[in-house]
């Protein structure tokens, strides 16, 4: 049985559509890799996640001010960098990339209504917050999930902790872990304390919502589990 005339022409033109489609995919993906290599060595001047603010302060016509300033790891406190992870992602040196204990445990807490944090660890922020921004879907996570396994291979612990604390967004256009200090605490990123660098990290499920000084609650959860980790 023969296919209508018209329908042939309409079948290569999907399949045409397809083939592109994917050859575009792929070269996004490889062109995602090839930044995450670069960034070994390279400090980012930007993410998807700034680009995605001043984006939507331009189209609601809304000031904004961005402050962004990459210092190396060691000019950043061993108190704040110790508070990300017991706060964002504690087993973030056993891992690799994924921690599905972590993943279980806020799907549990999702479902009794008490979530403070989510599954994702920090090489999974880091990828979205570089590549993708704030938006959720299927189709990003899944991209996402194959780019963490190459961020772990080519930047190893210290990079992706290094370049995570200094993009990462705390605040309306404050990212990065010096901005953030200068901004809600006074202080520097090297000079941070104890407890101030657990307020800080205890707003970054939600920066745009929280402030330091009213997480008087889940900052002490952290600096119980940095006693816990041996901080």
């Amino acid at each position: 049985m023969e296919l209508p005339a018209g329908k042939l022409p309409r079948k290569k033109t999907l399949l045409l559509f397809l083939r592109w489609l994917a050859i575009v995919v792929a070269a996004l993906w490889l062109l995602a890799a090839l930044t995450l290599v670069g960034l070994r060595w390279i400090d980012p001047p930007t993410t998807a996640v700034h680009l995605q603010r001043r984006v939507q302060a331009w189209i609601h016509n809304k000031p904004y001010h961005e402050r962004y300033q990459f210092v190396p790891l060691g000019e950043i406190s061993p108190n704040l960098q110790h508070a990300v992870i017991a706060a964002e992602d504690a087993r973030f040196y056993q891992h690799h990339g994924f921690d599905w204990e972590a993943i279980e445990d806020a799907a549990k807490e999702d479902m009794e209504g008490g979530r403070t944090r989510g599954g994702s660890t920090l090489t999974q922020q880091l990828v979205k917050n570089l590549f993708f921004g704030t938006g959720r879907s299927f189709v990003r996570k899944g991209v996402e999930a194959t780019l963490v396994p190459v961020a772990e291979l080519v930047l190893g612990k210290q990079r992706i902790l290094e370049l995570y604390l200094n993009v990462v967004e705390w605040g309306p256009g404050v990212y990065g872990a010096e901005a953030a200090c200068r901004a809600h605490e006074t202080t520097t990123a090297r000079a941070i304390g104890r407890q101030q660098a657990a307020q800080l990290a205890a707003i970054l499920p939600a920066p745009l919502k929280r402030r330091p000084e009213r997480m008087v609650h889940y900052s002490a959860v952290i600096l119980r589990r940095m006693s816990q980790m041996g901080w």
